[in-house]
Parts: C-alpha cells; sequence; structure tokens
C-alpha cells in the first residue's frame, strides 16, 4: 500500500468519525439516528487501528529487510 493511501484512509475515517460525531444526541445514544452513529464510529476507530498496526508492519518489516 502506498504511503499516500493510507494517509488518504486516516484522513477519510478521522473524517467519518467527525461527521458521525455531528448525528449524536446526547439524551439519547442508543436510539434511532444516535445508534448508527456510534456504531459508525466504532468502525472508524476500528479501521484506524488497523490502519496504524499496518503502518508499524510496513516498519517492522523495513527494518528487518535492512539487517
Amino acid at each position: 500500500m502506498n504511503k499516500y493511501l493510507l494517509i488518504v484512509l486516516v484522513i477519510l475515517a478521522l473524517g467519518l468519525i467527525a461527521y458521525n460525531a455531528t448525528m449524536l444526541d446526547p439524551e439519547n445514544l442508543f436510539k434511532g439516528d444516535s445508534l448508527v452513529a456510534l456504531i459508525g464510529i466504532m468502525a472508524a476507530l476500528c479501521a484506524l487501528v488497523l490502519l496504524m498496526v499496518y503502518q508499524t508492519s510496513r516498519k517492522i518489516q523495513k527494518k528487518l529487510d535492512e539487517d
């Protein structure tokens, strides 16, 4: 995966988190659109974690290839 593609995917995930955060209703978090927004936020957070794990594994692989 290209470095720039990784950056774009991280920005998209952060954008999805921000968008879904605007849809939250603090009084009814687990009803209607707020529940959908919470699921969207959790999915975007999972995507961010996976992208960071992938980036870390690429750095480790690069160090192993240098040795």
